[in-house]
Formats: structure tokens, C-alpha cells, sequence
């Protein structure tokens, strides 16, 4: 249960990303729910493929190189979805920092909510 209503919440922040940010658009919360799979499963699967490469770079730039690889991710997937649209790698930094805020917010308050339900 925890896992379907993180996933929804997650859809929701990319719709919030593309209303506060026009280099990114959303067509529906289908395509959202769509997308914030597909962003999952490559932070999953993929980022740590880029990030253990990338660490020394990512320690030169004090862990900055991490947000392009955010941007990356952001970017991929809105490449390989329809109705999940980024206008370049800037609205892709942008967007994944926003989303990433939110899913730390998101984080947080699940983190509360199912540990004060048990």
C-alpha cells in the first residue's frame, strides 16, 4: 500500500513540476503515472550504473556532478514517454531539482504517516 500511494504522490509532483516550470509538460496524470514509473526504475536501475563511473568527478565538484546526473535521468525518460515533454537539459536540471525536492517532501510525510499507523 505504501508503495502504490508513494507512486501517486510522485505522479502528482511531476504535474506540480510542470505547472510550476513551463520546460516541462505533462499531458494527463496517466502519462504521469507513466513517467514517475519509468523515472523510478531508472534511478533504480541505471543512475548507480552512472554515478560509480562518475565519483570521481562527483567528489572534485564537492557532489554537484550528482544533479546532472539527475538531469540525466529527468531527461531519459521524457525521451522514451510520450506525453512526458523536456525542453533541453537546462528545463531537465531544473525539473529534476524541483522533483526531487518534492519526493524528499513526499519521503517525509509517508515516513510520519505509516510510522504513526503501526
Amino acid at each position: 500500500m505504501k508503495i502504490i500511494v508513494r507512486w501517486f504522490l510522485l505522479a502528482a509532483a511531476l504535474l506540480l513540476v510542470a505547472n510550476l516550470y513551463s520546460g516541462v509538460t505533462v499531458a494527463s496524470f496517466g502519462a504521469a503515472m507513466i513517467a514517475a514509473l519509468v523515472l523510478g526504475l531508472l534511478n533504480t536501475l541505471v543512475r548507480p550504473l552512472l554515478v560509480l563511473p562518475t565519483f570521481p568527478v562527483t567528489l572534485l565538484t564537492l557532489g554537484l556532478f550528482l544533479f546532472v546526473i539527475n538531469a540525466l535521468m529527468f531527461w531519459a525518460a521524457a525521451e522514451v514517454l510520450k506525453g512526458f515533454n523536456v525542453a533541453g537539459f537546462g528545463a531537465a536540471l531544473i525539473g529534476s531539482v524541483i522533483y526531487s525536492l518534492c519526493g524528499m517532501v513526499i519521503d517525509v510525510a509517508m515516513e510520519r504517516l505509516f510510522s504513526s499507523a503501526t
